[in-house]
């Protein structure tokens, strides 16, 4: 069936990310594998490419594009080649839209050019240790100065992807304490500056997958963060991301699908090429069978992630329409992705091949950005259950 979701120009945009990956991420990234990190310079490559400034306003140096398909183009891309863009995912897919909404006009010309330019890296800080989904557990605060001119942040986060080299982190705060009628209010957030005296990166995790974005423990002791920093309004920081989170699990859905559809076409080749007992493992019928069942899958996520790409870009993607997509791509992907990993045989437990760093990678995408778990209950709640 002819794929309508893109068009002419997301397919010119598709030319480019495919040059720049084969060019510029390819021939480096075993050695950014090793390190955990790519080299900070890349995001600014990234930068002088418009990959950061899409959906930024001209005015700020970006193209002003509305529509989240550029940023599901770079996915497949990136799937497709069994690569990532390191934090910049984050800075893009999920710091982006809290700037966007949320940002004063000041703030804006502060952030955003350096935002486009790969200048200025962001993260978002919202888990601590203890706390996982349950974001109203936050026990990180930030306190208003005596004279009202900063906060003094005090607490810590963990798991924040792009933790380690961001220069500005939206972290999560309690500017209030909750209340029994109301544990998620009194959040807000606070876009802090990472060389602040008080701030402090601890240990980059080690990670199951996902090795080339950095991912780290953060902390903060009696960090002065400016008044004019403060992104948004005092203590609505739950409803802001509440807001913004079908958006990010329409990203992890997105690319559960695409690294899926770079599975069934790894394991596809591996099987062509690969020979036992004197004959392709293509040519038996359980070969023929797993890749059949593996590309119905595939068909299918796909179809549901097309879907909802239009609804968000019309605007109309619900919290639990996100849910299920989320919920039923990560699902799906873990099954077919296994069964590409077993066509492989010993191999495909071998990192050198991009079928195993796809197991890992997916792995955790029925974690973050809300569990299957909680997907679930958005979905029978929406169902009136």
């Amino acid at each position: 069936m002819r794929r309508t979701v893109f068009s002419e120009d997301h397919e010119a945009f598709r030319d480019t990310i495919r040059d720049f990956i084969a060019a510029e991420v390819v021939p480096h990234y075993d050695e950014w594998r090793e390190a955990g990190v790519v080299p900070r310079d890349f995001y600014r490559r990234l930068g002088a490419l418009g990959v950061l400034g899409i959906e930024v306003p001209e005015e700020y140096g970006g193209a002003g594009q509305s529509s989240f398909k550029f940023q599901a183009v770079i996915t497949e891309e990136c799937a497709r080649a069994a690569v990532s863009f390191g934090g910049a995912g984050v800075h893009t897919a999920l710091c982006l839209p809290y700037l966007l909404a949320y940002a004063t006009k000041e703030q804006k010309r502060r952030w955003l050019p350096p935002f486009v330019s790969g200048d200025m890296m962001t993260a978002i800080a919202m888990t601590e240790p203890g706390t996982g989904s349950d974001l109203a557990g936050m026990r990180t605060t930030a306190k208003l100065s005596e004279d009202g001119t900063h906060y003094v942040l005090n607490g810590a986060k963990t798991f924040i992807t792009g933790g380690v080299q961001a220069d500005r982190v939206l972290v999560c705060a309690r500017t209030a304490p909750p209340t029994p009628e109301d544990r998620r209010g009194g959040i807000s957030i606070l876009v802090v500056d990472t060389a602040s005296e008080g701030y402090a990166v601890g240990r980059k995790l080690d990670k199951l997958g996902l090795h080339t974005s950095d991912t780290a423990e953060l902390s903060f002791t009696d960090v002065k963060v400016p008044v004019e920093d403060l992104l948004g309004e005092e203590g609505k920081a739950f409803t802001y991301l509440t807001h913004n989170l079908p958006q990010e699990r329409l990203g992890i859905a997105f690319s559960a699908y695409a690294q899926s559809a770079a599975a069934v076409a790894f394991a596809q080749r591996y099987v062509e090429d690969r020979t036992v007992f004197g004959r392709t493992v293509a040519s038996f019928q359980n070969t023929k069978f797993t890749l059949a069942d593996c590309r119905s899958e595939v068909d299918a996520m796909q179809a549901v992630v097309d879907r909802a790409l239009e609804a968000h870009d019309a605007g109309e993607l619900t919290a639990a329409d996100a849910a299920s997509a989320k919920l039923f791509t990560t699902e799906r992907a873990a099954v077919v992705i296994d069964k590409c990993l077993q066509l492989h045989g010993g191999y495909g437990y071998m990192m050198e091949y991009p079928i195993a760093r796809l197991y890992a990678d997916t792995r955790v995408s029925r974690i973050y950005g809300g569990t299957s778990e909680v997907m679930r209950s958005i979905i029978a709640k929406s169902m009136g259950l």
